[in-house]
């Protein structure tokens, strides 16, 4: 397990230090903007829809490892996927982070994300983690209100 853990904070370390997709998308069709007041983590997500499919995602801003390599790792996984699949997606990551989804028993789904189970452990960093996936969720029901981890 400890080896585990190690590949799960490198991936964790790899998304803060070297984020994906960490850019402004001038033609996104939906953005909105995320805040975590507690820790001051900030994104805006910028989402690329057509067809129902969620063609690319993208944030600019700043936070925390945690909330940054979530972010990333989030604009990665969602791309190509359905608004159904991608909110399926937020629901399982969610549940991941608060220590409801067993992440042995889901690993083959989740893949990468996987990494942030033991974030369920430090209930103060599961805003971190899940700020990209809330500000997300909010852009793919077509919201445009800031949201908060509050």
């Amino acid at each position: 397990m400890n080896e585990l853990q190690t590949l799960y904070q490198d991936v964790i370390l790899d998304h803060n230090k070297s984020p994906r997709n960490f850019r402004v998308m001038t033609d996104a069709t939906n953005v909105v903007d995320g805040y975590n007041p507690l820790c001051g983590d900030h994104y805006k997500i910028y989402l690329k829809v057509e067809d129902d499919v969620v063609k690319e995602v993208a944030f600019q801003g700043s936070g925390c490892a945690i909330s940054k390599a979530s972010a990333s790792l989030m604009s990665v996984i969602m791309k190509g996927k359905t608004k159904a699949e991608a909110e399926e997606l937020f629901n399982k990551f969610h549940l991941l982070v608060t220590g409801e989804l067993n992440p042995e028993a889901n690993s083959e789904e989740l893949g990468r994300l996987v990494a942030f189970a033991g974030v369920s452990e430090f209930p103060a960093r599961v805003k971190c983690a899940i700020l990209a996936w809330h500000t997300v969720h909010s852009a793919l029901q077509g919201r445009t209100e800031s949201i908060s981890t509050e």
